[in-house]
């Protein structure tokens, strides 16, 4: 560990070792060998890549850390075979679900599809204590994606059950999962969890191919029910109008939220109408910041947006990200919109910076003229009808998925991870 690590991390981070036996561990985890074990909070094992007898010989160490807090396994299986993963994953985890105290786990950049995430999905239907989840980058998919959704519902029950039991259980209040290819079809089962967790304060759920059916759902049968969020992160995702009117439709119910994020989501012009006017309705007044770039947004939008900043909706407002959007960089508007976030920053009394003003508007689309508004407003009224049937199979998704948890594979691959649940809990 460098001398600069607090005492109470043990850090292996970024050191690209190859750890593939008990022999090569050891001279690198000399600090925790120590009877009684230090009073360790952090562990940092990311950027490393560990075999099967590595993590079978950290995981007595592990289970005998009862300070250890947050666990950062980011990174840690490059170069390893496919059916070296869930047994090195599962000596790992079983031994972190005997820590009390650890309640946040990184688990990104691990290769966890379908025939690898068993020992996860176990880990998450039993630790009670998790607070905050990070899985970026792991190639989940829909199938095992939706798995780590069951997971985290099974997970809420487990909490509750804990509670009336008398003991302290904190809410699950970070989820991220980005860049995974979530993708519509794990949607419904996300709602479920996420319904289960009315205590979620963060959601990044980007990059995830989730298309305008499966937003709708999200929102509106999983998220609607957080009313403490505070952040929410679904960049480079579909939404177009769906997507853009059930956001509209439960935005105003988040009255903490600090960060949204929906830029590169096709809002579109009229969508994002809808979505800058119910951010008008003064339910987000601690907003401050928006991130709408690459959305084609118009003039008509920004203008909405702009009447939501003057008028007082959005009193918080610091940081507004509109690059890439259907309007002028001199629009009037656009002159409106940075001279009041300016004002704002100098009242607050602070330096400039990325966390105020407008982004750097590089990469504008020509505006449309008059006549080509006319056309996309008729165009818009013609869709609505396909846009509110879209809507109908949004909100029907929660039962077609009810209907599907019977299918063949998602029996055997629930069978073989509630056996592995309980084998982990026999271990403990």
């Amino acid at each position: 560990m460098s001398s600069t690590t607090p005492p109470t991390t043990f850090s292996l981070s970024n050191l690209s070792l190859k750890l593939d036996t008990a022999a090569h561990l050891t001279p690198h985890i000399t600090p925790l060998l120590t009877t009684p074990p230090p009073p360790i909070t952090t562990l940092l094992l990311n950027g490393n890549t560990l075999g099967v007898p590595a993590c079978e010989a950290l995981a007595p160490l592990l289970r005998s850390l009862p300070t250890l807090q947050t666990a950062n396994l980011a990174d840690i299986f490059t170069s390893r075979l496919l059916a070296e993963i869930p047994p090195a994953l599962s000596a790992l985890l079983t031994a972190l679900l005997a820590c009390p105290a650890l309640h946040t786990v990184d688990l990104s950049d691990n290769a966890f599809g379908l025939n690898t995430v068993a020992p996860l999905v176990a880990f998450l239907k039993a630790h009670v204590p998790l607070r905050h989840l990070v899985l970026n980058n792991n190639g989940l998919g829909p199938h095992a994606g939706a798995l780590i959704a069951d997971a985290l519902e099974e997970l809420a029950a487990r909490k509750e059950d804990a509670r009336r039991a008398g003991r302290e259980v904190p809410d699950l209040e970070t989820i991220v999962c980005g860049r995974n290819r979530l993708e519509s079809g794990s949607m419904a089962a996300w709602a479920k969890a996420l319904r289960r967790h009315p205590g979620v304060r963060v959601v990044r759920m980007t990059q995830n191919g989730i298309r305008q059916e499966g937003i709708a759902t999200l929102l509106r049968e999983g998220l609607r029910g957080c009313e403490g969020l505070e952040v929410l992160d679904l960049q480079d995702n579909t939404f177009t109008m769906v997507g853009s009117r059930a956001l509209a439709g439960v935005v105003g119910g988040w009255k903490g939220l600090r960060e949204l994020g929906v830029g590169d989501c096709l809002l579109g012009g009229k969508g994002s109408v809808l979505v800058f006017g119910a951010l008008a309705r003064g339910g987000n007044k601690g907003l401050r910041t928006l991130r709408v770039q690459f959305d084609e947004v118009d003039a008509r939008g920004l203008g909405e947006l702009v009447r939501a900043v003057k008028g007082g909706s959005l009193e918080g407002l610091r940081r507004v990200e509109l690059n890439g959007n259907r309007f002028a960089e001199d629009d009037e508007r656009v002159v409106e919109l940075r001279e009041v976030l300016e004002e704002r920053r100098e009242a607050a009394g602070e330096e400039e910076g990325e966390e105020w003003g407008i982004d750097e508007l590089e990469d504008m689309e020509s505006e449309e003229d008059e006549d080509e508004e006319d056309e996309d407003d008729e165009k818009d009224r013609e869709e609505d009808a396909e846009e509110e049937e879209r809507e109908m199979k949004a909100s029907s998704m929660l039962k077609v998925a009810d209907q599907e948890e019977d299918a063949p594979v998602a029996e055997k691959n629930d069978a073989e991870v509630d056996e592995l649940a309980d084998a982990l809990q026999k271990t403990i």
